[in-house]
């Protein structure tokens, strides 16, 4: 293994404090630099988590020479604008969901990725779990016969003031925060993409998709439902039907270290212990050992594109109250 890749924040986002502990854990990673919008915030926030270098502008983290990697927890709106510029100033890319909000924007950074030979990848950081992998491998062997049916559900209840997910200009909305797991987890199962779906939404004040319910039907007869939301109490599950037996997962999208999945065959229910792992750590080793040994990552750009595409549809659908094919 080569030393550790230097890894920078392109912000101060509260979604930095998931990822500073498996950066710190890491053999693969060094976690050297913070950036704010001001050099006063960036200085308060890296002496709070013992970050070595606090930069005053996005922009003095792109320019530094010493960073081989960025995290760019920005709002939605600005996911593309950022890691386009910072693929151009020469850095690897974590970027989190959702990478962008249109195709154009994903296939500009596709583009700028081959261009500058430098890798992207989106934070979905379940994909990398071992629970995510051990249940692709019961779907996969056949334990639960043939795939039919795949349902699943991630709502909680947004109460801060203020937050840029009640803001449509900037990217809000339920099914880009939280709906985008029970896609990708549906669309990971089966191994293909939907060739249609529909979807309802209820909008909130805002205008964003409060609540939303869509179904996606695959190739082969199989079927996948979801619903997500911002005004429900906290729910997160995935339910896979096969024609033999029912796997319900009651931890999909953050599993903790002692998390079960319940294998139900007639009358027979079986629990079973799923592998543990730190829930971000995954994604940050998958990076650092691509970038060292110049494969893909785990999650493509093809991948996120995809997953991309299915939201779009989706909320077209809700929008026309029509089925939309892909």
């Amino acid at each position: 293994m080569s030393k550790p890749l230097n890894w920078g924040l392109l912000s101060t986002a509260r979604i930095n404090r998931a990822l500073i502990p498996p950066l710190n854990a890491s053999k693969r990673a060094r976690l050297l630099a913070v950036a704010s919008r001001s050099q006063s915030s960036a200085e308060a926030y890296a002496r709070e988590w013992k970050i070595p270098r606090a930069l005053g502008s996005y922009e003095a983290l792109l320019a530094d020479p010493e960073i081989d990697v960025v995290y760019n927890p920005l709002p939605n709106n600005l996911h593309a604008e950022w890691t386009i510029k910072a693929l151009r100033a020469g850095k690897h890319v974590l970027c989190e969901k959702p990478m962008t909000l249109t195709l154009a924007e994903m296939d500009e950074i596709s583009a700028v990725s081959r261009e500058t030979g430098k890798i992207v990848t989106e934070a979905f950081m379940y994909r990398h779990h071992p629970q995510t992998l051990k249940v692709k491998e019961i779907v996969e062997n056949g334990t639960l016969g043939k795939l039919q049916l795949i349902r699943g559900a991630f709502t909680f209840t947004l109460t801060r003031e203020g937050d840029y997910r009640s803001d449509p200009a900037m990217g809000g909305g339920s099914i880009w925060d939280v709906g985008c797991y029970p896609i990708s987890y549906a669309r990971t199962l089966v191994g293909a993409e939907p060739l249609e779906v529909f979807g309802w939404q209820v909008e909130g004040p805002s205008g964003i998709d409060e609540s939303f319910v869509g179904q996606m039907r695959f190739e082969g007869g199989v079927l996948a439902q979801f619903d997500c939301g911002f005004a429900s109490p906290f729910r997160s599950w995935m339910e896979i039907v096969g024609s033999e037996a029912t796997l319900y997962l009651p931890e999909p999208f953050k599993p903790s270290h002692k998390a079960t999945v319940t294998l139900t065959r007639g009358d027979q229910v079986e629990t079973l212990p799923m592998p543990g792992a730190d829930l971000y750590l995954g994604e940050v080793d998958d990076l650092c050992d691509a970038i060292e040994h110049g494969r893909a990552p785990r999650i493509t750009l093809a991948d996120s594109r995809a997953n991309l595409a299915a939201i779009l549809a989706l909320l077209e659908s809700a929008r026309t109250g029509k089925t939309v094919t892909l």
